[in-house]
């Protein structure tokens, strides 16, 4: 099913599909969970619009990759380009806010990692990036006082607060506008805390932005 932005009554967002921009090692008990170092400077890559879909739909989990592991992450619409931004231009350029799943082939990741070689082919292959609807930027009172949270099969995996972030929303998106340029309908993806773990078809999965959003979808093999 081809993807398109969605608002909170389900109905299609004025713009294009773009890419999503990341952020890596932003909370540092997954930092810690990882065994990886603190960056110097925000750890950043993309997916491109590929890897957009629903997470309404059932979540597809390539086979034969090794595990695929859940990353839970406020995610951020964007409604106007940016580039070289001041904090007040990347707040003005958000659409609104919703949760996604940095979906990320571990295995795969940990070989590259030891080969010095890049991610793509770990987070940014077709449909790794599940997407809830968005909501309205001025419906959100404070975007760093944000809980947010993965069950799965009734057992919650991850709990994130988006106060805790190393490198919070605008600040953050403000630094990506500095190295890439942003565009409308590009979603950033602003980091996982603690609680990545192997996702197997069959689970029932759940996620909530407290005070916004709850939806439940399940996952399948490719």
């Amino acid at each position: 099913m081809q993807y398109s932005h969605k608002d909170m009554q389900g109905n299609d967002i004025a713009l294009p599909t773009g890419k999503v921009m990341c952020i890596g090692r932003n909370y540092l008990d997954h930092i810690a969970e990882m065994n990886s170092a603190v960056s110097e400077q925000p750890l950043l890559f993309m997916k491109p619009s590929a890897a957009l879909c629903a997470l309404s739909q059932p979540v597809a989990i390539p086979t034969g990759k090794g595990e695929c592991h859940n990353e839970l992450e406020v995610s951020v619409l964007l409604k106007s380009t940016l580039k070289n931004a001041s904090e007040k231009e990347v707040y003005d350029a958000i659409w609104g806010i919703g949760l996604g799943l940095d979906l990320t082939l571990r295995d795969v990741q940990a070989k590259l990692k030891a080969d010095g070689q890049p991610w793509e082919r770990a987070k940014s292959f077709d449909g790794s990036a599940p997407l809830s609807c968005f909501i309205p930027i001025d419906q959100i009172t404070e975007l760093d006082d944000l809980h947010f949270s993965l069950t799965i099969n009734g057992e919650v995996r991850q709990q994130g607060h988006t106060a805790l972030m190393l490198h919070k929303i605008v600040p953050q998106i403000a630094h990506m506008s500095s190295e890439f340029r942003l565009d409308a309908g590009d979603v950033v993806l602003t980091g996982t805390p603690k609680g990545v773990g192997p996702l197997f078809a069959g689970d029932k999965v759940s996620v909530e932005l407290k005070g916004h959003l709850t939806l439940d979808t399940e996952v399948i093999n490719e």
